[in-house]
């Protein structure tokens, strides 16, 4: 089991929160519930494999909750929990910036990308 040792709180919410599909789940999920298959279709950039582990990720963080209903077909649904929640103002936060600097941050993808 990974000791937790950082004292930076940036950090440790980093190891909650970071990489590429976090943010941008939680982003949608904060707007209203989603079933699996509408997530896909939202952001098509991502696998399936990608969106089922950092659905699962952000579930085992308790930021998200799965509703599975005992229908055929099953029917599983996803939104934020009340822990979840409490990250919206910094999601408007970060959505402001990049909208506020849109050029300077497609710049930057696009050069990422060309890589």
């Amino acid at each position: 089991m990974k000791t937790i040792t950082s004292t930076c709180p940036i950090e440790r919410a980093q190891e909650v929160i970071g990489g590429k599909w976090k943010i941008c789940i939680l982003g949608k999920l904060l707007v209203r519930t989603y079933r699996y298959g509408e997530l896909k279709k939202e952001i098509p950039d991502i696998s399936n494999k990608m969106l089922t582990q950092t659905l699962r990720a952000l579930e085992k963080a308790g930021l998200v909750d799965r509703y599975v209903y005992a229908v055929v077909p099953p029917k599983t649904e996803y939104s934020p929990t009340a822990l979840g929640k409490t990250l919206e103002p910094m999601l408007v936060e970060i959505e402001k910036w990049s909208l506020l600097n849109k050029d300077k941050v497609d710049n930057f993808i696009e050069q990422i990308l060309s890589e």
